[in-house]
């Protein structure tokens, strides 16, 4: 809950699906972190459920606990289905078994 003291800061919050993205232009208060806003924000009360373990603040990953600067936009990302690593090295081993054939 924001106090009528308190300086808010104008802050974006980011996260798409395949085929919906949201981007919700919220006010926090100074000194908020990043948990705590999303824990304020609209996106959650649309997805009570939604993982909020994987953020970024403009593409780079941050931990929770980051402070918010103004206009910073809070990126949710959702998990990935398979480890590009393992895709990888997948289809390597693929296409050495294609030569040797």
């Amino acid at each position: 809950m924001v106090k009528s003291s308190e300086t808010l800061i104008p802050i974006e919050v980011a996260y798409a699906l395949p085929d919906e993205q949201y981007l919700l232009s919220e006010e926090v208060a100074e000194g908020t972190t990043v948990e705590e806003a999303l824990k304020q924000s609209q996106l959650l009360r649309t997805f009570p459920d939604l993982d909020i373990s994987h953020v970024g603040i403009f593409s780079q990953p941050v931990k929770p606990d980051q402070v918010l600067a103004p206009k910073d936009r809070i990126e949710v990302y959702r998990p990935l289905k398979a480890d590009p690593r393992e895709r990888r090295r997948k289809r390597v081993a693929e296409e050495r078994q294609q030569a040797k054939a």
